[in-house]
């Protein structure tokens, strides 16, 4: 019996102080959430920023132009290297001129009958209008006489329209370069049949003296260009000189600009297409090539914060200000343009306020924050 009440209280006795450790650890572990956490924070301050954002961009030529035959024939000469500069005028391709010197001669016979004949007309209208005046004959053979000459002269037109044809026919067997630029690659030899009604290019000249990037912006980023600027005119004239990162990573080492704005929105992407310009003097660039357009965004006396001191719930943004040592959620507005690792804050947050710099995705309304910062204010006050 003795035995049995030992081990009821021992029993008790274990009990109790698993019961006590069970409350200690508790309200150990309700202080620890109560307090929070030691959260990285940043005082805001008002600074210059400077974001550079790269955009996808495809680069052609100033003028990529296809070079197609005007008349048909076989070409006979083939005067350009592949890959070589070339001039406005140069002769690339020669088709054959044979047939094209025949029909011109015979225009040019064509014409020196229509002249006689024309010549003639008129003598013989000056006759009949002497005998008219005279009353040798009648009215109605003075009238055949002018439409004889009318017909000649007609005639005479028609011939020297028919040599200004012929001519230009031969002068089209010299295929030319309508632009300065480099030829490209070309599958016709000497001996190929060509016409003026293929849909293959004989060669394509590419004048890349100076060369073209086309990229797109969004709508909300044309928007936010808008607001900043005032109108689209005015952020085309504003906007800063850009880069261009090649696809090797480099970076191009002449600047753009940007020249072209387009006023329309694409309704399948929903971007606004835009255009920079580049020097080519040194033939890096390449038509048809793939780049990343770099432009900087210069933002004076604004508030910036890391994205990691935010968050989004239903296509908003939200932050922790830190009020009287506790998170406080607060919506914000931010530039809709970004680097993918700041915001610049349009409002809800002004200099001076304190912010939970990092992980606020973990955070929750209400928590209490440790600032290290701060205790190392009142460590410094103290001493």
């Amino acid at each position: 019996m003795a035995n049995s009440s030992k081990m009821n209280v021992k029993s008790i006795i274990v009990l109790g102080f698993a019961y006590f450790s069970f409350l200690f650890s508790c309200t150990s572990e309700k202080k620890q959430d109560n307090g929070g956490g030691d959260y990285p924070l940043m005082t805001l301050k008002k600074e210059d920023r400077q974001l550079s954002v790269s955009y996808p961009a495809v680069i052609e030529g100033k003028q990529d132009v296809d070079v197609r035959p005007q008349v048909s024939g076989t070409i006979t000469l083939v005067c350009v290297e592949e890959g070589a500069r070339v001039h406005k005028g140069q002769v690339l391709f020669v088709i054959d001129q044979v047939p094209y010197k025949a029909a011109l001669q015979k225009a040019k016979a064509a014409v020196a009958v229509a002249e006689a004949n024309e010549a003639t007309a008129k003598q013989t209208l000056e006759g009949k209008k002497l005998l008219y005046s005279d009353k040798v004959i009648s009215d109605f053979e003075l009238r055949t006489a002018q439409n004889d000459y009318k017909s000649a002269e007609a005639n005479l037109m028609q011939a020297r329209a028919e040599l200004t044809d012929a001519q230009n026919n031969l002068s089209y067997t010299e295929v030319k370069s309508p632009v300065d630029g480099y030829a490209g690659m070309t599958k016709y030899r000497i001996g190929a049949l060509v016409s003026s009604s293929m849909t293959d290019a004989l060669i394509t000249v590419s004048d890349n003296s100076s060369m073209y990037a086309y990229f797109s912006l969004t709508e909300k980023q044309i928007l936010a260009l808008t607001s900043q600027y005032g109108s689209l005119d005015e952020a085309l004239k504003s906007f800063p000189q850009v880069s261009l990162k090649l696809n090797d990573g480099s970076i191009y080492q002449q600047k753009g600009r940007i020249d072209v704005v387009s006023g329309i929105i694409d309704k399948t992407t929903g971007t606004v297409s835009m255009r920079a310009v580049f020097s080519n003097d040194d033939k890096r660039l390449m038509s048809g090539g793939q780049a990343n357009i770099v432009i900087p965004y210069e933002r004076k006396q604004c508030i910036i914060i890391p994205q990691g001191a935010t968050y989004e719930l239903q296509d908003r943004i939200f932050a922790y200000k830190v009020v009287d040592g506790k998170a406080v959620s607060t919506p914000i507005e931010v530039f809709e343009i970004n680097d993918g690792k700041e915001y610049i804050v349009e409002s809800g947050l002004k200099a001076g306020d304190v912010v939970v710099s990092e992980g606020a995705g973990l955070l929750r309304d209400g928590t209490t924050v440790v600032s290290s910062e701060a205790d190392e204010k009142e460590k410094g006050k103290e001493a």
